[in-house]
C-alpha cells in the first residue's frame, strides 16, 4: 500500500526537505506553505497524514486543526517551536495525534511519521475488511460491515442480497470507499464522475446520485453530506472480533 503525505510548514526550503526526506519506496509526500495552499490540496486529494506547522503565513495552524476535525479524522503530527508547551497542549486537545519540536533530526521525525502511518494502517484492518481475491489480476472486493462490494465483477450486495448499481453510482460509490473517513469536495466528485468531456454538468447530478446510492444501499449512516464541500463514506466503529466475525459476510 502506498502511502501519502502532506506537509504543512511555512518555511519553503523546510518543506522541500522534509517532502524528500519522507518520500520512498513506500510513500509519496507532497509540500506546500500556507493554509490556503492545504485546502486547496486536501479538496482535490487524499492524504494518510498532515505534518502541519502551528505558525503559518495566513493563519494559525491551530485554527486550521480544529477546522479540519470538523470534517476528518486524518492523522495530524504537529511541527511547533521547542518552548511552545502551550500549542503541544492545545494541538493535542484539539485533535493532533502526535507532535515532535523543532529542531528535530530526520532519523525521529520518520520514526514518528512511520509510527502514525503504522496506527492508521492497523486501525483500518480492524474497521475495513478486503476480501481475499484468487485472481492476482483482479482488485480484491471491498466488505464494510454487511455490504460487499466486487468493482471488477461489479456486484453488490447488502447483507447477501444483490444490489444494481449503474456505472455513475458505481463510479461515485468506489471513489468513496476507496477515500473512506476523507471528505472528497463536490467538484473533485463531478470531474472524476463525468469524464466524458462534457462541457457542463449540471452539479443537481451529482445530488441526485448520491440520493441514489444511499438508497439502494440503505447506506444514510455511511454516506454523509458535508455541507458545503462535499461528501464522505465513514466507516464504521471498530468491533469486537466475534461481532466482526459474525456480521460480516466475507
Amino acid at each position: 500500500m502506498m502511502y501519502s503525505i502532506l506537509v504543512i510548514e511555512d518555511d519553503r526550503t523546510l518543506a522541500e526537505g522534509l517532502r524528500r526526506a519522507l518520500t520512498n519506496a513506500a510513500q509519496t509526500a507532497d509540500a506546500c506553505c500556507t493554509i490556503a495552499e492545504a485546502e486547496d490540496r486536501l479538496s482535490t486529494g487524499s492524504y494518510d497524514l498532515l505534518l502541519l506547522d502551528v505558525n503559518l503565513p495566513d493563519g494559525n495552524g491551530l485554527d486550521f486543526l480544529a477546522k479540519l476535525r470538523q470534517t476528518s479524522r486524518i492523522p495530524v503530527i504537529l511541527l511547533t517551536a521547542n518552548d511552545m508547551e502551550t500549542d503541544i497542549v492545545t494541538g493535542l486537545e484539539t485533535g493532533a495525534d502526535d507532535y515532535i519540536t523543532k529542531p528535530f533530526s530526520l532519523a525521529v521525525l520518520r520514526a514518528r511519521v512511520a509510527a502514525r502511518l503504522r496506527t492508521r494502517r492497523e486501525e483500518a484492518d480492524a474497521q475495513t475488511t478486503v476480501c481475499e481475491s484468487p485472481d492476482p489480476l483482479r482488485h480484491a472486493p471491498f466488505c464494510f460491515d454487511t455490504y460487499r462490494f466486487d468493482f471488477d465483477r461489479m456486484e453488490f450486495s447488502r447483507a447477501g442480497v444483490m444490489i444494481e448499481l449503474s456505472k455513475t453510482e458505481q463510479k461515485l460509490l468506489r471513489l468513496l470507499v476507496e477515500n473512506a473517513d476523507i471528505t472528497l469536495s463536490r467538484s473533485y466528485l463531478i470531474d472524476r464522475i463525468w469524464t466524458d468531456g462534457a462541457a457542463y454538468v449540471d452539479e443537481n447530478a451529482l445530488s441526485l446520485a448520491v440520493k441514489r446510492l444511499r438508497d439502494k444501499l440503505s447506506a444514510h449512516s455511511y454516506i454523509k453530506t458535508i455541507y458545503g464541500i462535499g461528501y464522505t463514506w465513514v466507516k464504521p466503529q471498530a468491533r469486537t472480533i466475534t461481532d466482526t466475525r459474525r456480521r460480516n459476510p466475507c
